[in-house]
């Protein structure tokens, strides 16, 4: 597939890195045609409004609606309904251009809109509200958001401690308390997970439901961060009565979503957001580089050999990231035929998405962990004016750093993936349920006889308690 001979920003040659160093190969005439298409997007409206909302806190409604007026908001779901049923390679490319030609905050609005996306696709099949939002989506311009994450959970979001549900005449009571959930209180609908109705304590057993803003207590304009300031990432609350088709899928089927639907996705488009940040910065720091000259040695920046190296050694580091988020997408378009969601309605147990979740993990860290490194070599060599808002590296920097804490952390993420290496992925306690009983016999070596007989006491005490 020959390359496009030039990149072009509005009318002009773009000032970042050309597509002779994007990997061009993955991507069909029509993702590129889009991949042209987000651009121009980017350069009319999205990236001004970028610099704005920064500054603002303004929340990035126009952005939203370039990205419905693309078709991208609704992009992975069937053409039954009028989507595009984009692949995942063609996800991960749109994730990485609006990041590094628009907007870090709009990249994550939309990835954490396409993840909920994906949980009703998953199980859209024979549900009327849901298949009735699919089709609304793009035509309405309708922004959606996940929250999943329990304030009490931090860099693991998968415990929902402090949210349930239960079975009403009129459907489903709904519990929630979000912490950190995009679009709050500016989405159009939420999805959300809980314990399932009737929970036991095993928290395997989740529940996915579809709330609009009337039954979510959002917050808007409260997000104050070092970064990401148009995302509005916020707290939620939620204690509604739904009706019964807005279950998605069934008591007890969020584990299965997790793993099948909404983890797959994220990894993904976290990969491709820190990516396209990397390359943000990439991109501002190669103008800064050519156009800034030192008088007192007739030479500009990109001219030393330290600035080459520096720059030759992040764009080497973004491109094996790259490679390895591309590769993925791959991988899970292969196993799909494409990206297909609609095999769950005669299939509801296939799992061909969830294979991947060690390499999904992987190229989450891989991605969080190059937008902090590169972000912070690119500010260094964009010197002193790097740290003026004029520069755009300094907003880059600090929406950079937020892809290693986001959940789950890289600190969680990397633990995940070493225990799986080494003892295999049952050894891997998703839900807090396998006993440690190497560290159990190991404290109660260091008690004595009466620190034993105390804990003997307490224990009798709490099988008396549940009748054992």
């Amino acid at each position: 597939m020959d390359a496009d001979p030039v990149k072009m920003w509005g009318d002009e040659e773009y000032f970042g890195l050309g597509y002779e160093f994007d990997p061009v190969w993955f991507l069909s005439d029509e993702d590129r045609a889009l991949e042209r298409e987000i651009i121009a997007a980017c350069h009319d409206v999205i990236r001004p409004l970028a610099i704005e909302c920064d500054r603002s806190g303004a929340y990035p409604r126009a952005s939203v609606d370039e990205m419905a007026r693309l078709r991208l908001l609704a992009m992975i779901a069937p053409e039954q309904y009028g989507c595009r049923a984009s692949s995942h390679t063609t996800v991960l490319m749109a994730t990485e251009a609006i990041a590094r030609y628009g907007c870090p905050s709009t990249a994550i609005i939309f990835m954490m809109h396409l993840v909920a996306v994906a949980g009703l696709a998953f199980r859209a099949h024979g549900n009327a509200e849901i298949e009735s939002l699919l089709r609304r989506m793009d035509p309405e311009a309708l922004i959606g958001t996940a929250s999943y994450t329990d304030p009490e959970t931090g860099g693991h979001f998968w415990y929902p401690k402090t949210s349930s549900a239960e079975r009403v005449a009129e459907g489903w009571k709904v519990r929630k308390t979000g912490a950190f959930t995009t679009s709050s209180g500016y989405a159009d609908w939420y999805l959300t997970q809980t314990t399932s109705p009737d929970f036991d304590g095993d928290y395997a057993d989740l529940s996915v439901f579809l709330l609009y803003p009337d039954e979510v207590q959002g917050s808007p304009g409260r997000w104050d961060a070092m970064g990401m300031h148009a995302n509005n990432s916020g707290p939620v609350e939620i204690d509604a009565v739904i009706p019964e088709n807005r279950i998605v899928g069934w008591p007890g089927d969020g584990a299965r979503s997790n793993d099948e639907a909404i983890d797959p996705l994220a990894f993904l488009m976290y990969a491709g957001a820190y990516n396209g940040i990397a390359l943000a910065c990439l991109d501002v720091a190669r103008r800064h580089a050519l156009r800034t000259t030192h008088a007192q040695y007739g030479r500009r920046i990109a001219d030393y050999a330290t600035s080459q190296d520096s720059y030759g050694r992040a764009l080497c580091e973004a491109q094996a990231s790259r490679l390895f988020a591309y590769g993925l997408a791959r991988a899970l378009d292969d196993a799909t035929d494409g990206g297909d969601w609609t095999m769950y309605a005669q299939h509801p147990d296939a799992a061909p998405r969830a294979a991947f979740t060690s390499w999904g993990l992987e190229a989450k860290v891989l991605a969080a962990g190059l937008a902090a490194r590169v972000s912070d070599s690119m500010l260094q060599l964009c010197g002193g004016r790097g740290y003026t808002r004029a520069a755009e590296i300094e907003r880059l920097v600090r929406d950079a750093k937020a892809g290693w804490v986001m959940a789950p952390s890289n600190e969680v993420s990397q633990q995940i993936v070493g225990r799986w290496a080494l003892f295999g992925a049952d050894s891997v306690d998703w839900w807090n349920q396998k006993v440690d009983e190497r560290a159990l016999h190991n404290e109660l070596g260091k008690m004595d006889d009466e620190q034993k007989r105390r804990l003997v006491t307490e224990l009798g005490a709490e099988l008396a308690q549940t009748g054992a």
